[in-house]
């Protein structure tokens, strides 16, 4: 039977449009006007589970009638957040920084909706890093152009080459909406998925 029930993805993100098509339910998308600025002292899995519920909401303000799926991601390492380096000279930075070291990936996914209670989580991904030297950073670089990624490498592209393993319950978490935690949801709603 086919839900009669609207699904809007608030997020500009491809990156999480690609995912979501992955359930292979119709959607629409709206970008969400939302400031991402950590609160202060305010942890990076907290800040991610506030930013995926305020992106959802920002978004039901002016689509009262749909479930609108919200998610936010924030990259850390030893108490600093990575967020995506937007030119060639900052990835090169932070694939530097990163080497040999484990980045923490934390992916708030929430689902606000009309007449539910407003559902979210937060899926954590550890992902470790080889020891890049330089000649590789720059090959990478050069093929790929992950400008728009936090921590400059895309694991479901060559990026997967850079690293040495990846901790997590749900593996599209890391590129930045965990399906398992958000089909569950939607079932939740009364979205059958598959």
């Amino acid at each position: 039977m086919d839900n009669p029930r609207r699904l809007i993805l608030a997020s500009g993100s491809r990156y999480r449009k690609e995912l979501l098509a992955r359930l292979g339910l119709p959607f629409e998308v709206e970008s969400p006007n939302v400031d991402e600025s950590p609160l202060p002292q305010e942890l990076p899995a907290d800040t991610a589970l506030r930013l995926c519920v305020a992106k959802a909401r920002a978004v039901q303000a002016s689509r009262r009638d749909a479930l609108i799926i919200g998610s936010d991601q924030v990259a850390s390492c030893d108490g600093r957040r990575f967020g995506k380096p937007g030119n060639h000279e900052n990835a090169v930075h932070q694939l530097r920084e990163l080497s040999g070291r484990t980045v923490q990936f934390d992916t708030g996914v929430a689902l606000v909706g009309p007449h539910e209670p407003t559902q979210a989580s937060v899926v954590p991904c550890r992902v470790t890093f080889r020891r890049l030297d330089d000649d590789l950073i720059e090959r990478y670089l050069q093929k790929e152009k992950p400008y728009d990624c936090a921590g400059a490498a895309k694991a479901e592209g060559l990026g997967i080459a850079l690293i040495a393993r990846i901790d997590t319950e749900d593996p599209t978490s890391l590129i930045g909406l965990p399906l398992i935690a958000l089909s569950e949801m939607l079932r939740k709603a009364g979205v059958p998925v598959p």
